[in-house]
């Protein structure tokens, strides 16, 4: 199996089991808004998002911010984005510390959600090890001068194929 293909793999299967959360997430909201009054509605600050939604599933930000693909990012350099990905799956991790800590007095939440936690902490070494992969192959003293997905073996004239960043390893 090639270096990238195992990296590629656990991009994939991550990609996949985000989905997966996403899902999750929304089934607890929609479980713990299914049988709001309006009443309850008005005194938990959710008239305007019912307004809008009614109990309907809108994915945002606890802001108000609606979910957009906008903010998925992708340079096409491996390295680039599997730092952004380490960095996506701290935030997570961040975000479900801090829903912990508001939803202590419910068992079944609290428990949905530490599982979620933990995943994004999985997801975080799979990411990790995929980036030691990568620069692992990389053919450079210097990994960061390059874009090891674009500049792939090319020839800076010493007839070794040698292209990163003028130097050649003979």
């Amino acid at each position: 199996m090639c270096a990238g293909c195992s990296t590629h793999n656990n991009v994939t299967d991550t990609g996949t089991e985000e989905l997966n959360h996403i899902e999750m997430i929304c089934t607890i909201v929609h479980q713990l808004t299914r049988n709001l009054t309006v009443e309850q509605i008005k005194e938990q600050g959710f008239a305007d998002y019912y307004v809008d939604h009614t109990t309907g599933l809108w994915p945002q930000a606890a802001s108000g911010v609606p979910f957009s693909a906008a903010t998925f990012q992708s340079t096409g350099d491996p390295i680039a984005d599997l730092m952004e990905d380490l960095a996506a799956e701290q935030k997570a991790r961040i975000t479900y510390d801090n829903i912990l800590r508001l939803v202590k007095d419910d068992p079944d939440v609290y428990d949905a959600i530490k599982f979620l936690r933990a995943r994004e902490i999985v997801h975080f070494q799979r990411f990790g090890e995929g980036l030691r992969i990568v620069q692992d192959h990389l053919d450079s003293r210097n990994f960061y001068a390059f874009n090891p997905a674009f500049d792939k073996g090319g020839n800076n004239g010493c007839g070794n194929g040698c292209a990163r960043n003028g130097r050649c390893r003979r």
